[in-house]
């Protein structure tokens, strides 16, 4: 019988902690295959008091003998990765054994940067909040079949491709009135793509294909989060890629019969960076509290993060849009010792209540929140306090799947597997 893969993804809008559950996971896969995003994401793994922070490598590059591959639906840039590599290098992490780049994933240009640079800044005050790493103008170099991909960087006409993308980039730049790429940064790009020409490529479409037909274990992972689904999420503010499970099939090349189970993560409460419709968003001593406490802080630009109650006809939304499983819960250690509580059940909108989101929540969404109990401190408690278990019931009866992992701390050893979740229809 032909394995399948499992999916990991966030389930919110991203930051949720998909970092640290990959790297629990790890050790139950062969292949951790990351399927979409670029280096906008930022998944932060903490063990052994060191922190890390990957933004193109997949999560489960930390695990001895986990094979991990940058997929299809990613876009890389070589300057960024490299820098990545050598930081994991410089902590004993050999990427070389373990690391697979697909030829298909496309590449980032310095040009890209100044065009995502150029048209956030022309937006004025409707900017969507863009990293500025140039993920948008790849991605529709992509859709616009202009895109370099790394495949073409082992081409003899691989400088050629090159010049002609960035003329015609060029040429869009001066429409802004912008100037393009230094030529230092051009320098420095070209080094870096030479070094990732050298890497270990592959057709990954037909190397996961074997994988799982030698009964190989496949975890796919996933970068920011369902409701920045450039489909289904908060349209405009949302991603360039498919951040959902639909994604998976089209950022690797797996077809949608060889999905197995399809975990969610969650945070305890809602964050979202940059611009945006956020219901349940506390703007005021309460937000700054989560804030803090959670560090919650953009692992890729730095900036704060928005924080708000946990929402739940969004959670609905999201396990329906992506089939999920099963759901990860994380940060609930963020919100011990609060006594003051509140979890968001549905919306009035326009005057009518309702239970799912809308089209369009970009104008004034107001959430219907209900009080719930708190609990005490958990970094002392393996077995999680009956208030914890009463507000994951209340969430599992409400998105109809069971909490399987909560998440106590930042650290790999602060989780904990809930044997009984509950039965919910």
């Amino acid at each position: 019988m032909v394995a399948r893969m499992d999916v990991l993804l966030g389930a919110q809008w991203g930051d949720e902690g998909k970092g640290k559950v990959v790297d629990v996971m790890a050790p139950d896969y062969d292949i951790i295959a990351r399927f979409q995003g670029g280096p906008n994401a930022g998944h932060t793994l903490l063990f052994e008091g060191q922190k890390h922070v990957l933004h193109t490598i997949p999560s489960g590059v930390f695990r001895k003998g986990t094979v991990n591959l940058v997929g299809n639906g990613v876009v890389i840039d070589p300057v960024i990765f490299l820098k990545e590599v050598n930081a994991l290098m410089a902590v004993g992490v050999d990427v070389r054994e373990s690391l697979l780049i697909s030829r298909r994933a496309h590449l980032i240009l310095p040009t890209h940067r100044a065009l995502d640079a150029a048209s956030e800044a022309e937006k004025g005050s409707s900017k969507i909040g863009s990293t500025l790493k140039g993920i948008g103008p790849t991605y529709m170099d992509k859709t616009g079949r202009n895109g370099l991909r790394v495949g073409d960087l082992e081409l003899s006409d691989r400088m050629e491709r090159y010049r002609n993308l960035t003329r015609k980039h060029e040429r869009l730049l001066a429409l802004y009135d912008r100037p393009g790429a230094t030529r230092e940064a051009e320098e420095e790009w070209l080094a870096a793509a030479e070094v990732l020409s050298k890497m270990p490529l592959v057709d990954s479409e037909h190397y996961l294909d074997h994988a799982l037909r030698s009964n190989k274990r496949v975890l796919a992972e996933g970068a920011q989060g369902t409701l920045l689904d450039i489909d289904f999420g908060t349209y405009p503010f949302v991603t360039s890629s498919n951040t959902i499970c639909a994604g998976a099939c089209t950022g690797l090349g797996v077809a949608p019969n060889r999905i197995n189970k399809v975990v969610g993560i969650f945070k305890a409460y809602c964050t979202r960076v940059g611009s945006g419709p956020f219901p349940t968003e506390l703007e005021d001593a309460t937000g700054e509290h989560i804030r803090q406490v959670g560090r919650e802080f953009g692992s890729t630009t730095g900036r704060a993060r928005r924080c708000g109650w946990l929402d739940l006809p969004a959670l609905h939304y999201a396990v329906m849009i992506n089939g999920i499983t099963e759901l990860a819960m994380m940060k609930a250690d963020v919100l011990s010792g609060m006594d003051d509580l509140r979890i968001c059940t549905g919306y009035r909108v326009n005057g009518i209540v309702m239970d799912r989101m809308p089209y369009d929540i970009t104008h004034r969404v107001e959430p219907i929140l209900e009080p719930v109990e708190g609990w005490g401190d958990l970094r002392t408690e393996r077995e999680l306090p009956a208030g914890l278990e009463r507000y994951i019931d209340r969430i599992e009866r409400h998105v109809g799947v069971p909490v399987s992992l909560v998440s106590m701390g930042p650290d790999r050893a602060e989780t904990v597997y809930r044997q009984q979740a509950s039965i919910v229809t």
